[in-house]
């Protein structure tokens, strides 16, 4: 029985991993629950589940009995008995986590893209030091690890990351400046929370990706390519140095690399293998940079590391939450975090406590560019 504490679980990534525990009872358990606010989702997966603690970081909840209610603050008590934490949490507020579960020493299934994004010098120096295990959940990080035959230290010449394209593809840049949320939101071949697919519509998600295999694969910038592939059939490949690639293919569906994250180098029944003859034809295009501007920021602000990336990623949540209401045009939201990114120098990352002043600086500076500077 393998024990999960898992971060995040109301969720996309959290609600189908409460899948693949249903699935396998006999397998898997919660030792451990947290969200950020839904409390009665929360509660009912409490109910559900039966997990030792459980946290509601911004709301409340009822717990059963047998179940532990902690308060903010107690965050590492929820990886005091598990084998592996899923952090599945959104946005920066899921770094704090993947510490924490770091200096716990177990399997870290990393579903938090901002973890590596925002702290992963951090991360990585935690997970040496305390000798935790770091698995990736992202379906295109999952492939590499795959192709790796399940190792972050194994060599390559290339790796090439493969993107939808999103829902504005072929959209031209006049076409853009009209889109709304709801044409955002409507992704062509993954389900996926609000947040990650208007991110996904700017390539901004491609771009957290490239920094991501830079610090799971030690992976050099110019090592690294992303690719449009509309059917989301191959999640990545590897190039070696003899010319051969490896690929991972499978239908765009989360509970594989989910389930691949707690059970590997074991595979269980999963979903339905791939219909290749009723698929036909798979396309790869280049990746049209020039009109999706946030890939770019997000990969130079990559290659300058430090402190920069906390301040894209944190002008990015500004700014996707300001389209998703409604205040900003689909095109500002790249201008946004440019302008943000040109506001502050780079800094080392040398601490926890230093990322967080820093993301709360460059929210101020992006509400401020976004809302004027007499904003609240």
């Amino acid at each position: 029985m393998k024990r999960i504490a898992l971060i995040g679980c109301t969720g996309s990534i959290g609600r189908q991993t409460a899948d693949i525990v249903r699935r396998y009872p006999d397998r898997f358990c919660f030792s451990s629950l947290a969200c950020g606010s839904a409390g009665e989702e929360l509660s009912a997966l409490c109910q559900e589940f039966h997990p030792r603690t459980a946290l509601c970081a911004k709301g409340e909840f009822t717990p059963p009995v047998g179940t532990k209610r902690l308060v903010v603050g107690e965050e590492a008590a929820l990886f005091a008995d598990c084998d592996v934490a899923l952090i599945a949490a959104g946005g920066f507020a899921g770094l704090r986590y993947t510490l924490l579960a770091a200096k716990a020493g177990v399997r870290i299934a990393l579903a938090n893209k901002e973890s590596l994004v925002c702290g992963g010098e951090l991360v990585l120096r935690a997970v040496r030091a305390h000798g935790a295990e770091l698995v990736p959940v992202d379906s295109e990080h999952s492939a590499i690890f795959q192709c790796l035959s399940f190792r972050r230290d194994a060599s390559f010449a290339r790796l090439v990351l493969t993107a939808s394209g999103g829902p504005f593809l072929h959209a031209s840049a006049e076409e853009l400046e009209h889109m709304t949320a709801a044409d955002a939101l409507r992704h062509p071949t993954w389900k996926m929370g609000a947040k990650i697919t208007v991110d996904s519509a700017t390539l901004l998600n491609k771009g957290y990706e490239v920094i991501e295999a830079n610090r799971l694969y030690d992976a050099p910038f110019d090592c690294i390519e992303a690719v449009v592939h509309p059917e989301s059939i191959v999640h990545s490949l590897v190039y070696f140095s003899d010319g051969a690639a490896l690929a991972q293919l499978g239908y765009p569906d989360m509970r594989v690399p989910i389930q691949l994250a707690l059970t590997f180098p074991e595979r269980l029944p999963c979903e339905p293998p791939l219909d290749l003859a009723r698929l036909g034809t798979l396309t790869f295009l280049p990746l049209p940079a020039e009109k999706f501007p946030c890939f770019s920021l997000a990969v130079e602000a990559g290659k300058a590391g430090g402190t920069l990336p906390t301040v894209l990623n944190a002008a990015a949540e500004v700014a996707v939450y300001a389209f998703l209401e409604g205040r900003i045009t689909f095109p500002a939201i790249a201008h946004t975090i440019r302008d943000a990114l040109s506001a502050f120098p780079r800094e080392e990352a040398d601490s926890f406590d230093h990322l967080a002043e820093t993301d709360a600086r460059a929210r101020a500076c992006a509400h401020s560019l976004i809302y004027g500077k007499s904003a609240s």
